[in-house]
Protein backbone atom coordinates (compact mmCIF):
# COMPACT_ATOMS: atom_id res chain seq x y z
CA UNK A 1 0.00 0.00 0.00
CA UNK A 2 1.36 3.47 -1.00
CA UNK A 3 2.58 5.87 1.88
CA UNK A 4 0.96 8.58 -0.44
CA UNK A 5 -2.76 6.97 -0.67
CA UNK A 6 -2.09 6.24 3.28
CA UNK A 7 -1.12 9.80 4.06
CA UNK A 8 -4.13 11.29 1.98
CA UNK A 9 -6.32 9.13 2.92
CA UNK A 10 -5.90 10.20 6.59
CA UNK A 11 -6.09 13.75 5.77
CA UNK A 12 -9.57 13.36 3.95
CA UNK A 13 -10.67 11.87 7.31
CA UNK A 14 -9.13 14.68 9.27
CA UNK A 15 -11.33 16.98 7.10
CA UNK A 16 -14.36 14.91 7.31
CA UNK A 17 -14.17 14.85 11.33
CA UNK A 18 -13.56 18.76 11.37
CA UNK A 19 -16.82 18.95 9.18
CA UNK A 20 -18.93 16.89 11.47
CA UNK A 21 -19.51 14.33 9.12
CA UNK A 22 -19.95 10.69 9.63
CA UNK A 23 -18.32 8.64 6.71
CA UNK A 24 -21.63 7.38 5.27
CA UNK A 25 -22.94 10.88 4.93
CA UNK A 26 -19.69 12.32 3.44
CA UNK A 27 -20.18 9.55 1.00
CA UNK A 28 -23.00 10.19 0.28
CA UNK A 29 -22.63 13.55 -0.18
CA UNK A 30 -19.65 12.78 -2.66
CA UNK A 31 -22.05 10.62 -4.72
CA UNK A 32 -19.44 7.40 -3.34
CA UNK A 33 -20.47 3.86 -1.99
CA UNK A 34 -19.93 3.98 1.90
CA UNK A 35 -17.26 1.15 0.89
CA UNK A 36 -15.13 3.27 -1.18
CA UNK A 37 -14.75 6.14 1.38
CA UNK A 38 -13.66 3.78 3.45
CA UNK A 39 -11.14 2.44 1.43
CA UNK A 40 -9.89 5.54 0.31
CA UNK A 41 -9.89 6.55 3.71
CA UNK A 42 -7.52 4.01 4.88
CA UNK A 43 -5.36 4.60 1.56
CA UNK A 44 -7.01 0.85 -0.08
CA UNK A 45 -8.28 3.30 -3.01
CA UNK A 46 -6.71 5.02 -5.44
CA UNK A 47 -8.75 7.63 -6.20
CA UNK A 48 -8.62 8.97 -9.17
CA UNK A 49 -8.08 12.96 -10.29
CA UNK A 50 -11.61 13.47 -10.92
CA UNK A 51 -12.54 11.83 -7.59
CA UNK A 52 -10.07 13.83 -5.59
CA UNK A 53 -11.95 17.54 -7.18
CA UNK A 54 -15.22 15.88 -5.98
CA UNK A 55 -13.68 15.40 -2.06
CA UNK A 56 -12.30 18.73 -2.39
CA UNK A 57 -15.67 20.02 -3.71
CA UNK A 58 -17.45 18.16 -0.70
CA UNK A 59 -15.09 19.02 2.12
CA UNK A 60 -15.21 22.56 0.71
CA UNK A 61 -11.50 22.80 0.53
CA UNK A 62 -9.21 23.19 -1.94
CA UNK A 63 -7.57 20.32 -3.79
CA UNK A 64 -4.12 21.40 -2.28
CA UNK A 65 -5.40 20.94 1.11
CA UNK A 66 -6.51 17.35 0.64
CA UNK A 67 -2.86 16.81 0.76
CA UNK A 68 -0.79 16.31 3.54
CA UNK A 69 1.97 18.83 4.07
CA UNK A 70 5.43 17.96 2.48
Amino acid sequence: MSLLRQSFGQRVRELRLAAGLKQDEFADRCGFARSYMSRIETGGANPSLDAIEVLAAALRVSVRDLFPPA
